[in-house]
């Protein structure tokens, strides 16, 4: 998925700034993409270049000088191409699977605190999504712009708890390591299924 993707499925909605946009993309709740004011700026030109977008500036008393952003037909067609694509699966960048794959190296300790805290900022992002889940249930309709975000979320929620179990695990074995030799076991047998 790309970051121009996004924007124009932001705009499918309705028009809006280059800071309504970023900061939509970067709020807590957003669980599917997230970038940088610098990166949306980059796109948005990008894509008016194209003809995907198109701006209006406000008035010239505006000491901001806001750019209004709406996807044209042009960008429609790009977002419906794009969403007839098979999907691939995003490469794996996470610096604590780093962190312990280089586990022999350093302190046990040290490992099992930085786990220790990422199992906590993904529990608490689960929370969040759960709070989230609770407001939706009661607002579904098929098939409505929050019956998708819904769907969204109900995967980001499952990729909360991934964390957490992971975390779990890995915490229980630096612990333990050899009373939990059947961490390897298990492991080994859910590869051969």
């Amino acid at each position: 998925m790309t970051l121009i993707h996004s924007i124009l499925t932001v705009l499918c909605d309705h028009p809006a700034c280059g800071y309504d946009i970023s900061r939509k993309l970067r709020r807590k709740s957003s669980y599917c993409w997230m970038a940088s004011h610098q990166q949306v700026y980059l796109s948005l030109a990008k894509m008016e270049s194209k003809g995907w977008i198109t701006s209006e500036s406000l008035p010239l008393h505006n000491p901001s000088k806001k750019k209004i952003f709406e996807i044209t037909q042009l960008g429609r067609q790009e977002l419906s191409d794009w969403h007839r694509q098979p999907t691939q699966p995003a490469p794996i960048r996470e610096d604590l699977l780093v962190k312990v794959l280089n586990g022999s190296h350093l302190p046990t300790e040290d490992l099992i605190q930085v786990l220790h805290h990422q199992r906590q900022v993904h529990r608490d992002q689960l929370l969040y999504y759960q709070s989230l889940e609770i407001r939706y249930k009661h607002n579904i309709d098929h098939p409505s712009r929050t019956f998708y975000s819904y769907l969204t979320l109900r995967y980001s929620i499952r990729y909360e708890k991934g964390w957490i179990d992971w975390c779990d695990e890995v915490l229980d074995f630096l612990k333990k390591p050899r009373e939990n030799s059947n961490v390897w076991e298990k492991g080994l047998s859910e590869v051969q299924k």
